[in-house]
């Protein structure tokens, strides 16, 4: 191609690791979907994702908040396209624009447009809000979620940046359910407020957070997820998530959903849990939180202690957070000050590792 220099670069997205053709002259024309001019694909190298989308030509889904994805355009618009043709219950993402205040959206159009002032380029960080947890959002057609079927507009390169790759799992308060006040609805939830993503932006590591309400090791999930087990390794039914197998640190929250179910049977499901995160990130640092509720707080200890794996640890959240204080929206859920105090306590941790363990090849 005359006076286009190319160059291959490896891009991090989510907890997978592709390799990508750069095109470092400006003004290259975009990629185009079914015949439409400066219609970019969802699979457009240009476009980076973190957590997990299930991503094809047609349409890039998440059905997880904390959910994100950056982009670059030039020029003074750009249009984010969404198929919302199954979609009752809107999901809400934040869009912010060369770093500038988030601004709310609900996913309920085709269309949605992004302004910038001047030529540009402008970059667009497009993160996930809230999909509600009691829709359908596991088999498709999708009742809620975020399913973006491309972006129209100038859109260009964007160095590629390698980072520590995070993977957050867990139930609800994972998913930041009730951060904002205390009702279970998406306007009070906000996942990007929740734990994960502080301690991902606090240590400018790449973010994987799947949360699921009502979700355990053994309880299934509101809105059709499974049980935590086999749920994993999966964005949504039919759609394999990227692998976590160079994941650096992995936070697991399981278990205040299990508080129904024997110790015995807990510890066998929980500890299958961890072999299965073992087995798929065999280098990660895994930390195994107790439940801020304290629900199965012994077994889960007892199974860590078990595996004497050195590089998997109990995390005795004990005293972190105080109902009190006003740390909680209601019983369970940290508000959004319980998710600050909660990510301080983990970023603190996390720093604590000495050397970080050099990736598989």
């Amino acid at each position: 191609m005359p006076g286009v220099a190319r160059r291959t670069v490896t891009v991090i997205r989510g907890a997978a690791a592709t390799t990508a053709l750069w095109l470092v002259v400006g003004g290259a024309p975009p990629a185009t979907a079914a015949g439409v001019p400066d219609v970019v694909r969802p699979d457009d190298r240009r476009l980076a994702y973190e957590g997990h989308w299930g991503r094809t030509a047609e349409a890039a889904t998440t059905v997880n908040s904390g959910s994100r994805l950056r982009f670059r355009f030039t020029g003074s618009e750009v249009h984010a396209l969404f198929d919302v043709s199954s979609i009752t219950v809107p999901a809400q993402i934040h869009v912010s624009v060369d770093g500038g205040p988030k601004r709310v959206h609900a996913v309920d159009r085709g269309d949605l447009e992004i302004t910038a002032e001047g030529r540009g380029p402008h970059t667009v960080e497009l993160s996930v809000k809230d999909v509600f947890s009691r829709a359908d959002r596991w088999t498709p057609p999708l009742e809620t979620g975020v399913v973006l079927t491309g972006l129209r507009g100038h859109i260009v390169g964007q160095q590629a940046v390698h980072q520590r790759q995070f993977a957050f799992y867990g139930d609800s308060i994972t998913q930041g359910v009730m951060a904002l006040c205390d009702q279970n609805t998406s306007d009070c939830a906000d996942g990007t407020t929740a734990y994960p993503t502080l301690v991902a932006d606090a240590l400018h590591a790449s973010l994987t957070q799947v949360g699921f309400g009502r979700q355990g090791v053994l309880r299934t999930g509101n809105g059709g997820v499974p049980a935590a087990s086999d749920a994993y390794g999966w964005n949504h039914a039919g759609s394999r998530a990227p692998s976590d197998r160079r994941a650096d640190v992995i936070v697991v929250n399981q278990g205040t959903n299990d508080a129904a179910s024997a110790p015995a049977e807990f510890r066998t499901a929980y500890r299958a849990y961890l072999d299965t995160l073992r087995t798929a990130a065999p280098r990660a640092r895994v930390l195994a939180l107790r439940p801020f509720d304290g629900t199965h707080a012994a077994d889960i200890a007892a199974v860590v202690g078990e595996l004497a794996d050195p590089r998997v640890e109990f995390v005795d959240t004990t005293g972190w957070l105080s109902v009190t204080d006003g740390d909680f929206n209601g019983t369970v859920h940290p508000s959004a000050q319980g998710h600050r105090k909660v990510a301080d306590r983990l970023t603190a941790l996390i720093s604590k590792e000495p050397h970080p363990h050099d990736h598989l090849p």
